[in-house]
């Protein structure tokens, strides 16, 4: 079985996938953190990899960028590959000056100025994406036993990585933490599918300060989240 997006087979993915949006960290995490890994889908680029962490089968697999993206690898691995969990191992934007570049960030919700939310449930009202809690709760553990400081509270998923309005810094006044562009569409396809998202990501810039590392930085040295993730896909 394969769908026009994704060339592995029933089977091939774990029952937790991380998904990054950069392939190469896709690449990165399989390189650095698996034994016995595989390659199990590169369509269009978007590295899919199966191997054992710590003795236990995981995935991860590339996203791409913003919700059209993530809402289709999202969707086919919840519908048609079985998967019970994704995490988000992304970048963020701070959009609150308290948070410093490389700070680590759990979403318990994300507000979104996207559509893609009352398209996908066509009802009066506005649903609001959040959180496994399951998930999320061994998150902030696995961090705590770490001693790394992980800031656990709202995303704000835009649809605009250029976005001339200025709209990022007047949700963080409203206490978003972080802008990015795909959590709004995990949580909703989780909730739509009945199964687990958790979006878990590094700073890699902030808006109100200007300050910003370079996206080989990001790539390669954002560990922190990547390993909070895998720790929680192994205990749940």
């Amino acid at each position: 079985m394969s769908t026009p997006q994704n060339s592995a087979k029933k089977g091939d993915f774990a029952k937790t996938v991380l998904m990054p949006g950069d392939p190469l960290r896709s690449k990165f995490v399989a390189e650095t953190y698996f034994t016995d890994a595989r390659l199990v889908n590169d369509v269009r680029g978007i590295q899919g990899y199966t191997g054992l962490y710590k003795g236990k089968p995981v995935s991860v697999m590339a996203s791409g960028m913003g919700i059209p993206s993530i809402s289709i690898y999202a969707y086919e691995l919840f519908s048609e590959y079985d998967v019970d969990h994704i995490i988000r191992i992304g970048t963020a934007g701070g959009i609150s000056p308290n948070l410093k570049l490389r700070s680590v960030v759990a979403a318990i919700g994300a507000s979104t100025n996207s559509d893609f939310v009352n398209v996908q449930f066509p009802i009066r009202g506005h649903f609001a994406p959040t959180a496994s809690y399951r998930l999320l709760e061994t998150a902030v553990a696995i961090a705590r036993e770490r001693g790394t400081e992980m800031t656990v509270g709202d995303f704000y998923t835009t649809d605009l990585f250029y976005d001339a309005s200025g709209a990022a810094v007047e949700w963080g006044k409203l206490g978003c933490l972080v802008v990015e562009m795909e959590t709004a569409a995990l949580y909703t396809l989780a909730h739509q599918f009945g199964k687990e998202a958790l979006s878990v990501c590094t700073v890699s810039d902030n808006i109100v300060t200007g300050e910003a590392v370079t996206p080989e930085e990001s790539r390669s040295t954002f560990t922190e989240m990547m390993e909070i993730a895998l720790e929680t896909a192994i205990r749940i």
